[in-house]
């Protein structure tokens, strides 16, 4: 006889399908955009049902705000991973802020601002999204400041990390309309010599590699 088929448990179908929706959110809002992301659009390109996709996340906005959550805390471990293979000296400091450059030029990001424009005009959305972005401000200034291997208990440390994703938010924006990298690959060079002597502890190199320049 042949062996019964192997049922798959609920509670792993129940993620897979969430997963699913989740990535199909992301990419609905990059190629369509907040108004051509709807729940049913969303629903058949992740191969579920529409019920499916109510139990689960019952507004609009529950589901995009879940799928961004969803992306963040999976980029921000790629981030560690990726940081986790560079080598301690001089050169960290530019490689870390590279990395960071590109989590601001991604598919996430783009979704991102899909959903902070929208919010601007949407009291359901905005209400969601406030809290959200706030956490992910948080965390992603506390990864920052780990992955750089800086000390914030030392005057200016705070404000030249929040400086430097301030300023990598503002580069992330610009892209989406125009190719100008050639400028900000020169900005970004200068901003890195700076940040490099206000993270620079005064009795020696920091412990994110970087000396101050001479």
């Amino acid at each position: 006889m042949p062996a019964a088929p192997t049922r798959v448990p609920q509670q792993e179908r129940s993620r897979a399908t969430q997963a699913r929706l989740l990535e199909a959110t992301v990419d609905c809002l990059v190629e369509h955009g907040w108004s051509g992301t709807t729940t049913t659009v969303v629903a058949a390109r992740a191969g579920v049902s529409r019920g499916a996709q109510l139990h689960h996340y019952p507004t609009k906005a529950a589901l995009v705000t879940a799928a961004v959550t969803h992306l963040t805390e999976r980029r921000a471990a790629e981030l560690r991973s990726e940081a986790a293979a560079l080598p301690a000296g001089p050169r960290r400091l530019d490689r870390v802020v590279d990395l960071l450059a590109a989590a601001f030029t991604g598919p996430l990001f783009v979704a991102a601002l899909e959903l902070w424009v929208a919010a601007r005009t949407d009291a359901e959305l905005r209400d969601a999204l406030v809290p959200l972005e706030a956490r992910v401000g948080r965390e992603m200034h506390r990864l920052t400041v780990e992955l750089l291997g800086v000390d914030e208990r030392r005057p200016g440390v705070r404000e030249a990390v929040q400086a430097t994703l301030d300023l990598l938010r503002g580069f992330g924006v610009a892209n989406l309309l125009s190719d100008d990298s050639t400028r900000r690959t020169a900005l970004l060079h200068t901003w890195k010599r700076q940040l490099a002597i206000l993270l620079t502890p005064d009795d020696g190199p920091t412990t994110a590699g970087s000396a101050r320049p001479h």
